[in-house]
């Protein structure tokens, strides 16, 4: 069954559009956007499953040059 969850991204300042890019070319990204708010950037992941979604979480966006923090809020619905 696939997770689906946001990712709520905090942002170096003047980096955000680079960075929306960026992110939109991961494989399970199915939307990202710059907002404004606490965060600079939310990013819908759709992953096979919750391991598979840790793994995308923590080698490709916390260790993306830019991102300051992250949160994660698992959807237990979503519909499209």
């Amino acid at each position: 069954m696939a997770v689906n969850a946001y990712v709520l991204i905090e942002a170096e300042p003047g980096r955000v559009k680079e960075m929306v890019m960026e992110m939109s070319k991961i494989k399970g990204v199915k939307n990202a956007s710059g907002v404004t708010g606490p965060y600079d950037i939310i990013v819908r992941l759709e992953t096979k499953d919750i391991d598979a979604l840790g793994s995308l979480i923590t080698k490709k966006f916390q260790t993306l040059d830019g991102v300051r923090k992250t949160m994660t809020c698992l959807c237990t619905f979503c519909s499209d």
